[in-house]
């Protein structure tokens, strides 16, 4: 009996070596890829090799164009720095407009001055809310442009006013609530450091720090993959449907909920966009 069990150590032991040997390369594979992959990305992180400035010109021209049964443009829209101040309006965003009684994104603010603004008809704006292969989206132009007027400047979560307060409360909610088939929550992939899906890594999102900062500092991006200027409305509205979730209402509150909780998670964090990825 006594030899049965020795030998059975023994099998366990070299089994475990092993895998143990096997980890060994597997892991400096991983290392050696991981480098690649930050050679690259210092390759493409160049603005004068970067679309998504075209982004930001084709945003400027929009900024000031005249449409709308008013026949303006966007020059008086108050983002939360006063009418027609764009400069860092973006590092404080989302925030509560008394004028909608609502906590917005830059998305939402920008469709309510649209609207009440201008008096355009939103429907084509949304419809190419997300550019594609044969148009691009003034929503992700305007962006671009807006966002680019913080660079340099830190993140700062705006949240004195009460229903700001309320929107953070759900934005951790929906961060960590678990749905759809596969039963996932943005907690399940983004709720410690390490995670990966293959050699993409996944920020940590669940407590303030490095990952959060970075992230959000770096969005909107311009997508080499997708070849578009990306804003987070995308990012969230694709992370749910990888999910296997019912995809997002576009400039809903749920996804404005999710970017306050994000944002907050970021504070401090240096604005540099738009960026350029993957």
């Amino acid at each position: 009996m006594m030899k049965q069990r020795l030998g059975a150590n023994i099998r366990a032991l070299a089994t475990g070596l092993a895998l143990v040997a096997g980890v060994g390369p597997a892991l400096a594979q991983q290392t050696d890829a991981e480098k690649e992959i930050e050679k690259y990305r210092a390759m493409i992180n160049d603005p004068m090799a970067n679309p998504g400035y075209l982004s930001v010109d084709r945003g400027e021209v929009l900024w000031t164009q005249k449409r709308g049964a008013k026949n303006v443009g966007l020059e008086t829209c108050d983002l939360g720095e006063g009418p027609g101040k764009i400069e860092g309006a973006f590092a404080k965003l989302p925030r509560y407009f008394k004028d909608a009684d609502r906590v917005m994104d830059l998305e939402q603010r920008l469709l309510h001055c649209m609207k009440t603004i201008q008096e355009l008809d939103t429907a084509d704006v949304v419809r190419r809310r997300f550019g594609g292969p044969n148009y691009t989206s003034d929503m992700q132009d305007l962006v671009a442009y807006i966002a680019n007027k913080s660079n340099g400047m830190k993140y700062q979560p705006q949240l004195s006013h009460p229903k700001e307060q309320e929107m953070l409360a759900a934005g951790e909610a929906l961060f960590n609530r678990r749905a759809g088939v596969m039963d996932f929550s943005c907690n399940t992939c983004h709720g410690e450091s390490g995670k990966r899906i293959r050699l993409q890594g996944l920020p940590d999102f669940a407590k303030p720090g490095k990952d959060a900062r970075e992230t959000m500092g770096s969005w909107p991006t311009y997508r080499v993959s997708q070849s578009q200027t990306r804003t987070m409305q995308h990012r969230l509205w694709d992370c749910y449907r990888q999910m296997r979730h019912p995809v997002p209402e576009y400039g809903s509150d749920g996804i404005t909920a999710l970017t306050v909780y994000m944002v907050k998670m970021a504070e401090g964090g240096e604005i540099t966009v738009p960026s350029i990825k993957r």
